[in-house]
């Protein structure tokens, strides 16, 4: 294989070049090692790129550990994936059963997010300092659900929290002290901890935000009681030898004494466990067949149409995103770490991870049977959810902090201070003109603890969605709101000239639109994409802002004579050039 990188750095140097973190760290892990890795940017402002030793906050992607630390518990039987969390955790054992039928929330629930909880990012990720008595005592009140233990997969946070305190149970050893001791010191993970102050300052990246004025600095939230779901620190080299573990699992061999946790248990965590849902690259016709994703245990397990089976987790955090991809046919891996709120890794590694894959049938794994967790069935909305989505109409209406703050949780106004949601809603009403909830489309609940709604001015409709945390009783913990292109801005030519375009059938790209020498993102692609939405649509016109910050990225729904798509496009807010389109159903 390949050892010139020089096409992998540009891909990600041209990624950086699109602004959205102050720095990012890649490596390419190749035969159980770190071959290669760079950095572009800044790791603190003004200070120098990262290296492979740079120190960031990687999130969720600490999930694996959190997997990996209980099957060591299994394998030396302290704990069985079947038993009842409450057998370690006594504060669950007072919930009353979701329904009158349904199972007690197992250790395997909790492995495979499939234990009935709402989805709880972004709230989860702000209560990773929370000490541990006052985890308790939110645990022993009761959390809500959205659905029956085992019926269904929802990315839950909290699941991962209480595996902690599982893990203290199982082993007495509190949980840092279990990962330190069984899995980071075996695997000389010296550069891997769970606090920012174990580290040499100036090997530490430090975390950003996009605020009003530029980037601004996200301090560092203390360890506590959902450390479990996110508070790993690690670099590249550290994570190489990590994701090397796992690559190394395939296929069945003899055992690897230098490995703490069992090769058949490495691959155990990598088989599909429940399903996440269909991914679909291109849905529209003749875009090929949907893909099925998968949970394992701490780890996502894809099934690429080409590649076959591809591991990965992301992290997204206040000041931090990551992704840690690989294949395990190959034991090619990617990594990519980020230094701004939530920066989107994962688009990153799958782009460097698919440019160095030789395409191969001989790649494909076979599949083991889903879990019965997989069923999958649709909710109807909790009323706290109902009566959530009419509480912040009234804010959108007349906003009032001291209603915000009753009715949000903690995080929100830090992750977006409410004087920038302000200003938004201003931003909004300036373009659509005076706004209402929609009285002619309906809202949307993709889960009972989700809303999506829509307000209409006399200028535009734009969307409108919630999130309620899993407290009992539940608090909104985000709220997004589709901002649309200001007439005559930059994103709004590009927005009208692509839909032009489409309409008029022509061939080639329009010259009125520089579009950036990016990964994907070439003029021939773009075109031949368009025009194929186009011809199955027929004649567009611009309706709802799905999406969008206003500036540099929109989406929206454009309604045709035979079927309506949704058109996503990134542009450089200064030049108009546009960097990045997709079409979707």
């Amino acid at each position: 294989m390949c050892s010139d990188f020089s096409a992998a750095d540009a891909m990600v140097s041209d990624y950086f070049d699109r602004g959205g973190q102050p720095a990012i760290a890649y490596g390419i892990v190749r035969d159980g090692a770190l071959v290669h890795a760079a950095g572009f940017g800044e790791r603190a402002l003004g200070g120098p790129p990262p290296d492979a030793g740079t120190v960031f906050r990687i999130a969720s992607m600490s999930k694996s550990f959190t997997a990996s630390a209980v099957l060591l518990l299994r394998d030396e039987g302290l704990l069985a994936l079947d038993d009842p969390a409450e057998k370690y955790v006594p504060e669950l054992s007072g919930w009353p059963p979701v329904t009158p039928d349904s199972d007690r929330v197992t250790i395997r629930h909790l492995l495979t997010m499939s234990a009935g909880f709402p989805t709880d990012d972004p709230w989860g990720d702000r209560q990773q300092g929370l000490p541990s008595d006052e985890f308790g005592a939110l645990l022993a009140g009761g959390v809500s659900a959205n659905w029956a233990p085992g019926t269904r997969f929802e990315y839950s946070n909290l699941g991962y929290a209480i595996l902690g305190l599982v893990i203290a149970a199982a082993s007495g050893i509190e949980y840092s002290g279990f990962v330190r001791s069984r899995l980071l010191a075996p695997l000389r993970l010296t550069r891997t901890g769970f606090a920012a102050a174990e580290f040499d300052p100036a090997a530490l990246a430090h975390g950003y935000r996009r605020g009003a004025d530029g980037w601004e600095e996200v301090p560092f939230d203390p360890y506590g009681a959902f450390a479990p779901m996110g508070g790993v620190f690690s670099c590249l080299a550290d994570l190489a030898r990590w994701v090397a573990g796992f690559a190394s699992a395939f296929p069945p061999m003899a055992e690897d004494a230098a490995h703490p946790l069992r090769r058949a248990s490495r691959r155990e965590m990598q088989l599909p466990q429940a399903v996440t849902g269909w991914r679909a690259p291109d849905r529209l016709p003749g875009g090929g067949p949907a893909a099925p994703a998968y949970y394992g245990f701490g780890l996502f397990a894809d099934e690429d149409p080409a590649a076959g089976r591809v591991v990965s987790h992301s992290g997204g955090y206040p000041g931090f995103g990551s992704n840690m991809r690989w294949h395990p046919a190959t034991g090619l891996g990617v990594i990519a770490l980020g230094n701004a709120t939530y920066a989107a890794m994962s688009m990153l590694t799958g782009l460097v991870l698919d440019a160095l894959l030789p395409r191969s049938a001989a790649y494909h794994v076979a599949l083991a049977p889903a879990s019965p967790s997989a069923a999958t069935s649709s909710g109807a909305p909790w009323p706290q959810t109902l009566d959530a989505r009419d509480a912040v109409n009234r804010l959108l209406r007349d906003w009032d902090d001291a209603a915000a703050h009753a009715l949000f949780t903690d995080n929100v106004a830090l992750d977006r201070p409410y004087p920038e949601r302000r200003q938004a809603i201003d931003m909004i009403r300036e373009r659509i003109g005076p706004f209402a909830p929609s009285d002619t489309r309906p809202a949307e609940s993709d889960t009972p603890a989700h809303c999506r709604w829509w307000l209409t001015g006399d200028r535009g409709t734009i969307a409108a969605q919630i999130q309620l945390s899993p407290q009992c009783p539940p608090r909104v913990q985000s709220l997004t709101l589709a901002v649309p292109p200001a007439a005559g801005s930059p994103l709004d030519q590009v927005l009208e000239s692509v839909v032009a375009w489409m309409n008029a059938g022509a061939g080639g790209w329009p010259a009125s639109i520089a579009v950036a020498a990016a990964p994907g993102a070439d003029a021939g692609l773009l075109a031949r994409r368009l025009r194929v939405a186009a011809a199955w649509t027929g004649p567009v016109t611009v309706g709802a802002c799905r999406a969008g910050d206003g500036t540099a990225s929109v989406s929206v729904e454009l309604p045709g004579e035979h079927a309506t798509i949704v058109l996503s496009l990134l542009v450089n807010p200064v030049t108009g050039e546009l960097r990045a389109a997709g079409v979707t159903l």
